[in-house]
């Protein structure tokens, strides 16, 4: 099959019952950027990039590269030599390839031919020319941990200045650097610096079997357990063409939607403190609290670590516990709905949520985004829905799910599209609850030596990707798990451009973007 109207790949379809993938190789790097901008202009987007060293088998390096396509995803992959790996820069058609080519570059060696040469996730923390995830990297050498200089780009004329904000801040959050250029309070440009979270998971996933591999991947961040969890588990068994069993699926989909509104009931809460709104806080931690504490009475886990397997999940439900399920929702809607009257009607919190922090649908696609930041510019992108030319894999194929959007783009857009994803996925609770199929919980996975697979999953914030290879004794080769975060953190930049430095932390919180999620 042939994509983007680029006839000189063949693709073929992954095998497995997750969310549509084709795959294809790209003979030469010219023949990628080819692909690439071929996608670029039937509106596709960039999915994730990554890069894995194969010398140990006699081979060279290979380059991973995923697009989002109408169809599902593109997962292009490119054989590159093993002295000198390099590429075509790709962040010339796909901006935010920029710093995806970066780690790949600081942690494998594979780099790029021109583009932006200044390192993402190496702070000093390793010296330059040792690369982690190189098969011969062993332990890492001795040296003196000092920060590197970070070239940030300078903002210059009369009365402008900077404002650097962290990588240490004032509150207990994750760390990250913001190099803020101002005249008055009026932000001309904002520039990030991240990876001070730096955990080296990628390395922990090599030699690992896939238990240990799932334990890791629901810990890359822990507000998105059950996406990550659920998208290796895909990726496992397309690797080992095995298929999860249907009510398997149907829990699985259960507790990816309880994660849903547990996130957007605690960020609606955090967007009205932010406003000087604390009652809202209060409130909606209050419904947080509810809602986690019978995920830990049904699931034996508050956030649902370790619940979903390759081959399945690893906990039923109980008819008991399906009506709790169905009481909670009815109890919660009823609550959020007079919380969004609140909300709604509130002159203090409209007058800080509308027209701040705005990027519109154009940015949106420009910057490859995902979830629920580009349905907030109006795009109908969801990979739990069906749309033109897709079909989501089981159990939401069968459930009719009504994509949440709006087309303004700003804090009030975000705000609105949270709270109607909550009754959204209320509604899919409860579907779920009442026809949940009976059946066995999970399939045994016999490892593939030298399998591939590819899982994504329609988390709460967007895309959660995860590629998976199998090594000849059938333990886990190289894991990437890709966050949505990495198109979104870009898009933060641009949304503070038409406002003040004060509105930072509600347009901040208003994306809630993961630091972990792309420090891997």
């Amino acid at each position: 099959m042939q994509l983007c109207s680029f006839p000189a790949i063949d693709f073929n379809r992954q095998p497995g019952v997750g969310a549509p993938v084709w795959r294809g190789r790209a003979a030469n790097g010219d023949e990628l950027h080819s692909f690439a901008r071929a996608a670029r202009e039937v509106g596709a987007r960039i999915t994730a990039i990554w890069g894995s060293d194969r010398r140990a088998q006699g081979q060279g390096y290979r380059l991973q590269c995923v697009f989002g396509i109408e169809s599902g995803h593109a997962w292009l992959s490119l054989d590159l030599p093993a002295e000198a790996p390099s590429y075509p820069d790709l962040a010339d058609l796909f901006s935010t390839a920029n710093r995806m080519q970066r780690a790949t570059r600081d942690m494998v060696g594979i780099a790029t031919i021109g583009g932006d040469q200044r390192p993402w996730l190496r702070h000093g923390g390793w010296p330059e020319g040792w690369y982690p995830l190189r098969h011969d990297a062993g332990e890492p050498p001795t040296f003196q941990n000092r920060p590197t200089d970070y070239e940030f780009v300078q903002v210059g004329g009369e009365g402008a200045h900077e404002i650097p904000v962290g990588p240490i801040h004032a509150g207990i959050i994750e760390p990250g650097h913001f190099r803020f250029s101002v005249v008055g309070e009026r932000v001309l440009k904002l520039e990030q610096r991240l990876g001070y979270q730096h955990k080296g998971v990628e390395r922990l996933f090599v030699g690992a079997d896939f238990a240990r591999g799932a334990q890791l991947v629901g810990r890359v961040s822990g507000d998105s357990s059950c996406a990550y969890a659920w998208a290796y588990a895909d990726a496992v068994e397309a690797a080992c063409e095995t298929a999860a069993p249907p009510r398997a699926l149907a829990l699985r989909a259960l507790m990816l939607e309880r994660e849903r509104v547990a996130n957007h009931l605690g960020d609606l809460g955090a967007l009205g403190n932010d406003a000087a709104f604390a009652f809202g806080l209060t409130q909606f931690l209050r419904l947080k609290e509810d809602w986690v504490r019978l995920n830990a009475r049904l699931f034996g886990h508050r956030f649902l670590f370790d619940r979903i397997v390759p081959g399945g999940v690893a906990v039923d439900v109980d008819a008991a516990g399906l009506a709790a399920i169905v009481e909670q929702c009815g109890a919660i809607e009823t609550a959020v709905k007079e919380l969004r009257g609140l909300y709604d009607e509130h002159p203090g919190l409209q007058d800080r949520f509308v027209t701040t922090g705005i990027i519109d649908r154009d940015l949106a696609q420009e910057l490859s985004l995902s979830g629920l930041a580009a349905r907030a510019t109006g795009m109908l992108l969801d990979g739990r829905a069906h749309r033109q030319g897709y079909t989501p894999p089981p159990p939401y194929m069968a459930l009719g799910v009504r994509p949440a959007t709006d087309e303004r783009g700003d804090v009030a857009a975000r705000v609105a599209v949270r709270f109607d994803e909550i009754f959204e996925s209320l509604r899919l609770l409860r579907l779920l609850a009442v026809d949940l199929p009976g059946g066995a919980l999970r399939v045994e996975v016999a490892p593939v030596a030298g399998g591939a697979g590819l899982g994504v999953i329609e988390g709460w914030r967007g895309e959660v990707a995860v590629g998976v290879e199998i090594d000849a004794a059938g333990r886990l080769a190289r894991v990437h798990p890709h966050d949505p975060s990495w198109q979104a953190w870009p898009a933060l930049e641009f949304a503070v451009l038409r406002d003040i430095v004060p509105d930072f932390p509600l347009i901040n919180k208003s994306f809630n973007l993961s630091y972990s999620g792309v420090d891997l």
